[in-house]
């Protein structure tokens, strides 16, 4: 998505973000998220669009988004190799149908495109994300304890994961 097109779609991407925190998603929040603040947040992701910080890709169902994922560019001249993969989410009428693994090839080619041969994520331990991730080759480096809190305010463990990508992921 383009800048324009995540500021003209903030309140469906809102929907988007609320859902899924609202069906347990851990991706940042507390539960209820009302759209006011998740179009807020979600216009606030329009600048470092806009400055190619931030990569956002959609997947959209008949009548509505289904899934988003980003990519976070590495702003400091020794780390341009890397990325980091954010706020992969699906709607939760959209799980169990391919639209995580979709997204986040997409987001991996993408990557591999732009010359990044390092990736890495967190998410919850334990969480649906995390056998995601796994099935689709990222390698767990560890857990931090305590590090997030559940949308319900639950304090959980957060693994980090890293994957090589492009010309990196191909050598031997």
């Amino acid at each position: 998505m383009s800048a324009a097109e995540v500021l003209a779609h903030a309140e469906e991407l809102a929907g988007l973000l609320a859902d899924t925190v609202d069906g347990g998603a851990s991706v940042g929040f507390l539960a209820p998220l009302d759209r006011a603040s998740a179009a807020a947040w979600w216009e606030g992701r329009a600048a470092g669009v806009s400055a190619g910080h931030l990569a956002v890709w959609v997947a959209r169902g008949a009548d509505r988004v289904l899934g988003t994922i980003g990519l976070a560019f590495a702003d400091k001249p020794n780390s341009r190799h890397r990325a980091e993969l954010v706020k992969l989410m699906v709607h939760p009428d959209g799980r169990g149908r391919g639209v995580g693994r979709a997204l986040l090839t997409t987001a991996e080619r993408a990557a591999a495109e732009a010359g990044v041969t390092l990736l890495h994520l967190d998410t919850e331990t334990g969480s649906p994300a995390e056998t995601l991730y796994l099935s689709a080759g990222w390698t767990p480096l560890g857990a931090i304890p305590d590090y997030a809190t559940t949308p319900t305010g639950v304090l959980r463990p957060t693994t980090i994961f890293y994957k090589r990508v492009g010309a990196a992921a191909a050598a031997p």
